[in-house]
């Protein structure tokens, strides 16, 4: 097991990587505990915290809204919560992106923690602090800066997994590569079949090292003034094609990431050579690489999207494989490269 820590302006945090679920109550103080988790995870682990009371959350990226928190809030009222309560979400992004805003803004804020049970959260959406949810279709608009006071990452929770939520957690894995470790986007290149089959002494090497380059970047960066941005790479473009054509969030987040390694190269930054690489990996471990949509409609999202400043845009670009940066775009910049894209394929 490898343990990490944050401490940063809003709240202390420990993530371990193979610890176990099973051992929840280890890391729980006495008094109250509530669960908040989906139906999925209650069939296939429920019998690991049903000591807890639960809150059943829906499933889909269609119930991270304001809606479901407070169906989560109604319950808290039920359960007679008070600000002694720990709040403990167990479950994908949405369980934890729900359950951590409801609890910072419950009473003002109950103290909680996670234990992520898709890919895609151990390696990105449980970690940070950053716990929100949608508004009329745009991703994370509202929500908080709080830290879970622990992140538990159970990797025997992934073998339940379908293969489409595998997928998700691929795409963020690459991310991670893309932005801060040349030698991490080698290691994936060498052992992509073996990620793909979950092979245990990959995966944990691939979570642990996900979970250390995120944990450095929010360490030094708690709420996106400047080098947290750049984990938003691919996500600009990728949440507007999520928006529009209903793909998976990893899927989404693929494209986006293909579309802005191609922007960085017209921008003379990375080599054609490496986004082709970069291409090569993202295909072998089945995320799609190309695909049709409106651009009108992307780039019209995209003016909505919180990372905007007046008349322009933070979007991270490769400088190369391993290093990027965050440079303010004006939206016409943005088109000028999208209608180049179009364009030329």
């Amino acid at each position: 097991m490898k343990e990490y820590h944050l401490n940063v302006q809003n709240g202390s945090s420990r993530i371990l990587v193979g610890g176990a679920l099973r051992n929840l109550s280890t890391f729980l103080d006495e008094g109250r505990n509530v669960v908040v988790t989906d139906s999925n995870v209650m069939r296939f682990h429920g019998h690991l915290f049903s000591d807890f009371d639960c809150i059943e959350a829906g499933i889909g990226e269609e119930n991270k809204t304001l809606d479901s928190v407070r169906s989560i809030y109604d319950r808290f009222l039920e359960l007679e919560v008070d600000r002694t309560t720990f709040v403990i979400g167990i479950g994908g992004g949405i369980v934890c992106d729900i359950a951590g805003y409801a609890a910072s803004t419950y009473m003002r804020g109950l103290s909680f923690g996670f234990v992520p049970s898709t890919l895609l959260a151990q390696v990105d959406a449980a970690i940070g602090g950053k716990n929100g949810v949608n508004l009329h279709g745009f991703k994370n608009i509202v929500g908080t800066f709080r830290q879970p006071r622990f992140v538990l990452c159970d990797l025997d929770l992934l073998t339940t997994l379908p293969r489409r939520e595998i997928l998700c957690g691929m795409a963020e894995i690459v991310k991670h590569a893309l932005i801060k470790s040349m030698s991490y986007f080698e290691f994936l290149e060498k052992e992509r079949q073996s990620l793909q089959d979950l092979d245990g002494r990959v995966v944990f090497h691939a979570v642990d090292q996900s979970v250390r380059i995120k944990t450095e970047v929010v360490q030094g960066d708690a709420e996106e003034a400047g080098e947290r941005r750049l984990l938003n790479f691919g996500h600009t473009l990728g949440h507007a094609i999520e928006k529009q054509k209903g793909l998976s969030h990893g899927e989404a987040v693929s494209l986006g990431m293909v579309f802005a390694a191609r922007i960085s190269s017209a921008r003379g930054m990375i080599s054609s050579r490496s986004v082709e690489r970069i291409l090569s990996l993202l295909k072998s471990l089945n995320l799609p690489t190309e695909t049709a949509v409106d651009w009108d409609l992307v780039l019209e999202d995209i003016r909505k999207d919180k990372k905007r400043r007046g008349a322009g845009i933070y979007f991270v670009l490769l400088r190369e494989i391993g290093l990027a940066q965050d440079e303010m775009l004006s939206y016409g910049e943005i088109k000028e490269h999208i209608d180049d894209l179009r364009q030329s394929g």
